[in-house]
This record gives structure tokens, sequence and C-alpha cells, in this order.
């Protein structure tokens, strides 16, 4: 009698004490980002000079622009959990030397830009390296739901992270902040280390990969008998970069999130802070506009984690672009704050349902073995767009007002779903069950 062995089913990741490691890290993390950029803030506010604190702002997102890609090669070559680890270990440092130094003195412009120029490099390479953990820590089944509890995470972390800052800073000034989000980069590590780490399937092991990644391989696996030429840092770039373009459904994502990204984070960012000056809702019906939207992306992920799957998820994903694309042409219509409100949380909702099924794809998708590098040009067209995007979008709604910005906006994403759907396989693209 021949007996069948019965495949264990896969463990949900809310229920995976691996990934729950992870979350707990990447959530600690995202806290100390919030409190670090505010009592950075603060910190430049009191130098006393207006131009002084814009360039302090300003200089993290030059490395970050500059060096993303270059991190994406950095997690594929040491491995995402290898370089996660130095990552956070590295603000940790950085963070709590910045809060020692202003003990000693008060904070000077060079100081603090110095400061969030190396923070910016250090997020350069911790950025790509994160977002290429989940399918090194859970089954491909999980990893949607994996999307989902990142962007809980995420929004967590934004509603803790800005009113325990500003106690911080209320309490013990800039100092007391600095050394409270660099306790949280710490508090990562201890989690990071106890990450159990899957190897790289055998099959998807070429020249892009590093031989000596002993991290990221099993202990069984047989040393090769003929030493091959390990490739330069320049040549798993363009390897990379040529994957991308040549993946069915790599390359029609990236478009996606370049364009919808284009199209939204300005009227979100510095649009909405005008149209609320235009219309006399102050910082008050503001603060609505974006707790609604907050409120809807926290749905979206909560949808997803619960789910673990969505049907069609490229259909949808190019659909939900669409629909989110309306919300923001109408929300410079609307006149009153509760119904903008409400219309900011359906933006929510649906552009959070659109980026967390474009991660899940994206991380489903890729091979491992590249997804450092894919990580690092997705998160790129995030980081670099959105200061590229402030200047023309002032400037645009300074001559022709909001509503025909947020109008020109709204095409761009929508833009993004429609270019999608033009491409089959991303149509028809599913998720593992």
């Amino acid at each position: 009698m021949t007996v069948t062995a019965v495949e264990a089913p896969e463990r949900p990741a809310h229920r995976d004490p691996n990934v729950l490691r992870w979350l707990g890290a990447y959530t600690a993390s995202m806290v100390g980002d919030s409190i670090y950029f505010m009592a950075l803030a603060w910190a430049a506010a009191r130098t006393g000079s207006a131009s002084g604190t814009g360039l302090v702002l300003a200089a993290g997102s030059i490395p970050r622009a500059l060096l993303m890609l270059g991190g994406g090669v950095l997690a594929d070559r040491l491995g995402p959990r290898r370089v996660v680890i130095g990552s956070d270990a590295a603000r940790a440092v950085l963070v709590l030397g910045l809060a020692a130094i202003l003990v000693l003195t008060a904070p000077t412009v060079g100081v603090l830009v110095a400061v969030a120029l190396l923070f910016g490099a250090v997020d350069a390479v911790f950025l790509p390296a994160v977002g290429a953990l989940p399918p090194r820590i859970s089954p491909p089944g999980q990893l949607a739901r994996i999307q989902g509890l990142r962007g809980l995470a995420a929004r967590g972390a934004s509603i803790v992270g800005a009113p325990l800052g500003g106690v911080a800073v209320a309490t013990g000034g800039p100092v007391l902040a600095f050394a409270t989000a660099g306790a949280l980069f710490a508090l990562s590590l201890p989690l990071l280390l106890g990450l159990r780490i899957r190897p790289l399937p055998e099959a998807v092991e070429h020249s892009g990969t590093v031989a000596g990644d002993r991290e990221e391989r099993t202990a069984t696996e047989k040393k090769p008998t003929v030493t091959e030429e390990k490739p330069t840092a320049r040549q798993d770039l363009v390897d990379g970069l040529r994957y991308i373009r040549r993946h069915p459904l790599l390359g029609p994502l990236m478009i996606v999130i370049g364009l919808s990204e284009l199209g939204f984070v300005g009227p979100l960012n510095l649009g909405l802070i005008l149209l609320s000056e235009q219309r006399g809702w102050g910082a008050a019906g503001m603060g609505w506009i974006v707790a609604g939207f907050a409120a809807g992306a926290a749905g979206a992920a909560l949808l997803i984690a619960v789910r673990g799957r969505v049907p069609r998820a490229g259909l949808v994903m190019c659909l939900t672009v669409l629909v989110g694309a309306t919300g923001i042409a109408a929300v410079a219509q609307i006149p009153s704050v509760p119904l903008a409100a409400a219309t900011a949380a359906l933006v929510g909702l649906f552009i959070g349902l659109a980026g967390a099924l474009c991660g899940a794809l994206v991380q489903t998708v890729a091979d491992p073995a590249y997804l450092g590098r894919v990580t690092s040009v997705s998160t790129l067209f995030t980081y670099a767009l959105i200061p590229l995007s402030y200047p023309a979008t002032g400037a645009a709604i300074a001559l022709w007002g909001t509503g025909p910005v947020y109008a020109v906006s709204a095409a761009v994403c929508a833009a993004g779903g429609a270019v999608g759907l033009t491409f089959t396989a991303l149509r028809r693209a599913e998720l593992p069950r």
C-alpha cells in the first residue's frame, strides 16, 4: 500500500512568527523614521534660518535618488537581511550620535545637513533591502497578505510616530526625539537577527547573484567546481535593468508605478496645502482630508491582509488606479471639508488597494535573486518623483489654479492604469493561491 505524502498547508502570514518578527522590526523602523523627520524639522527650525531649514529637509532626498539603484544591487549581492541589519544599525548610531552632539552644542545647519545626507544614503540602501525580504521569509501564497500587513504597519507608524515625536520634542527638545528614534532603530536589530531566511531556489541562481552569499544558501549546497569571475556592481545593475525591461510583467508594472505616483503625489501633498488655503479650510480642514485618505489606505491594507488574495489581481490593480484617479480630480471641485474628506477616503481605498496589489505582484513574479534591484527601481520612482513634482505642482497651481492642475494630475495617474490595461500579461496576472 502506497502512502502519499500530503503537503502541510501554508501558515497565514499573520500567524507566522518569522513574518511577525519582520513586521515588528519594520514597524519599529517606520516609527523611528517618523520621529526622526519631525526632530530634524524642529532642530532645523531652531537654527533660525528659513533657507537653512529648507536645505536640511531637502538634503536627504538627494542621496536617496542618486544611490537607490546601487542599494538594490547591494541587497542582491550581500543578501537583504544582512543589508537591512547593517542599515538599521547605521541609522541607530547616526541618530544617537546626533542626539549626543546636541547635548553638548546647539544645532547648526551644517551639522544637520551632513546628518540628513548620511541618513538619506543609508535609506537608499535600506529601502530596496527591506522590500526584498518578504519572499525570503514566507511562501509565495502569503506575499499579498504581507503587503497588506506592511501597509497597516506604515499607516500605524505615521499615526503613532508623529504624536510621539511631538511629545518627545515638547518634553526634551530635539535631543530626546532623536534619542527615541535611535532607540527604535536599535530595537529592530534583535528581531531582524532572529529571522529565518529561505534559500534562493537553485533554478534562479545565475550570474546576477553572489556565489559567496552564505546567509542566503542552504548548508548542504555543493560548491561549484569551476571558479567563475564575480560580476562587478555595474554589471549587476545593468543586468537588473535589462531583466526588468525584458520581463513581461515587471516592465509594465514599473510604468504603472511611475505614472500613478507622478499624478498622485503632488496633489496629495503640496497641492492639498494650496487647495486648503484657497478654500479657507485651514490646517484643520486639511488634517481631516489627510486623515480621510489615511483611513481609506488603511482599509485597503486591512482588506489585503485579511483576504490574502484578490482574483485577477492585475486587472483589479489597473481598474482601481483609474477609479482613484477620478477621485483625485473630484477633490478639487468639492466645496466642503466633509465631502472632500469622504472623497479622499475613497481615493485612499482604491489607490491603496492598487499599491498593495502592485507590490504583491512585483514580489511574486520577480526572481528573488533580482528582487533588491527590482525594488530599488520601483522605490526610486516614489522617492525621486516626490521632490521633483512639488516645484512643478506649485508653479502650475500659481499659473492655472487648483482645478486644472488636479485634473491634469488625475489624467496622468489614470494613464498609469490605462497603459497597464494594454498589456495582456498584466491584465491576466494572478497572485498565487
